[in-house]
Order: structure tokens, then C-alpha cells, then sequence
């Protein structure tokens, strides 16, 4: 036990100090927003795939989420981040967010990040936002992957068992357009042409500091 206790006491807090203090940098190697976007050619951060074969050039900002998809078509290199909720919702909301995940037909990517901001060094947790179990405990609903035609009665059952009000995040470029199976006849065209969504977090997948900088931004917590 004494061991376990040394070995915790050198590990030190391993709690990432986001969103106070400087931001992140991520590794070169990440692609983040696209930059250098030229005159006359317009990026849809809701559909690329972040691969270097598209012809852009990806800096290392992991920001990118909006509320409102118009801003993910991207003309220049400045994007109008996610805007805080009413303050009648975020009065509900802002300290406890209770979200239920459905994966409508995902690769379990996006769903892998997701996952990711339950451990020791995002700690989704201190920040009042939990997943449940049973969209009757949600105050929101989280949905990954191209709404696949066996998927939709089932997330649209779980979408109307959510107690009102209720908050729609859609995280990735697959929930956001189709991704790559955009026009596909076994998808959906984009979480919006089912139910309304509030938040757009964009990537494939995107980056676990993309999803918790989008929840922190609509709840009020990043300005």
C-alpha cells in the first residue's frame, strides 16, 4: 500500500488545467482547423476528413465547435465559435449536464474520444457533465456516426424520451453531414435533418479537447 501511495505521490496531478491557463499544443502531427484557406474556395469543417490528400493545410487548433452549421463553411481562416445557451437554459444546465450517447452506426472513432473525457486527465466530471445510462435521466443527447437507416427509429426513440428541454450535440463529421457516406441511400444527410441539434463539433474524429471546448463553450464556460 505504502508503494501504491509513493508511486501516486510521483505521478503528481495528472488532471489537464483546461480551460484556465494557456492552451494546449497538440503534436504536429494533428490536424486541426484548416488555415491558409484561399480566396474563392470554401472548407466544410462539417464534412472534410481531415486527410492530408484534400489540398489544405491544418494548424494545430483543436477549437472548432459552432452552434450554428452555416459557420462550418469556412472562407477564410477566422470560424464563429460555439455561443453559450439562453441564460434560461444555461440557469438548467450550466452546472449539471446529464447526456446520453447514442452511436448511430459510427466506426467507434468518435466514440473512442468521447469515451476518452471520462479519464483522470480531462475529467469531464468536474465540470458538472455526465453520460447516463437512460435517455430518462439525459438532458441531452451526444450522437456519433452517419444515422444509419437501422439506427434512426432507435435514436429518434431515444431523442423523444429525453424530458424537455433538451440539448442535441453533434459530434463528427459523419452526425454533422454523413461524413463520407454523404448521399449514401443508408444514411442520413446530417443529425439536423432529423432533429434540431445546438452543437456542432467537427472532425473525424475530433480531438477529445474539440469535444470539451464545444460542451464548455455552450454551457458558458469559455467565452
Amino acid at each position: 500500500m505504502l508503494r501504491i501511495l509513493l508511486t501516486r505521490f510521483k505521478q503528481g496531478n495528472k488532471t489537464l488545467r483546461f480551460p484556465k491557463g494557456k492552451l494546449p499544443v497538440l503534436p504536429q502531427r494533428y490536424r486541426g482547423r484548416p488555415q491558409g484557406i484561399v480566396d474563392g474556395k470554401t472548407v466544410d469543417l462539417g464534412a472534410i476528413t481531415f486527410v492530408p490528400d484534400q489540398g489544405l493545410q491544418y494548424s494545430n487548433d483543436f477549437q472548432m465547435a459552432v452552434t450554428d452549421r452555416k459557420n462550418l463553411q469556412l472562407s477564410k481562416d477566422e470560424i464563429i465559435l460555439a455561443r453559450a445557451l439562453g441564460k434560461k437554459l444555461k440557469k438548467i444546465f450550466g452546472r449539471s449536464l446529464k447526456l446520453r450517447q447514442v452511436s448511430a452506426g459510427g466506426c467507434a472513432a468518435c466514440e473512442a474520444d468521447i469515451n476518452v473525457l471520462g479519464t483522470p486527465v480531462f475529467d469531464l466530471s468536474r465540470f458538472g457533465i455526465q453520460f447516463v445510462a437512460s435517455p430518462r435521466h439525459a438532458d441531452g443527447i451526444v450522437v456519433t456516426g452517419p444515422i444509419t437507416r437501422n439506427m434512426k427509429e432507435a435514436l429518434l426513440k431515444t431523442y423523444a424520451a429525453m424530458p424537455n428541454p433538451k440539448i442535441v450535440i453533434a459530434v463528427g463529421s459523419c452526425a454533422i453531414s454523413g461524413g463520407i457516406f454523404a448521399e449514401g441511400p443508408e444514411v442520413s444527410n446530417g443529425l439536423d435533418t432529423i432533429i434540431p441539434v445546438d452543437l456542432y463539433i467537427p472532425g473525424c474524429p475530433p480531438h477529445p479537447l474539440t469535444i470539451l471546448d464545444g460542451m464548455l463553450r455552450v454551457l458558458g464556460k469559455i467565452k
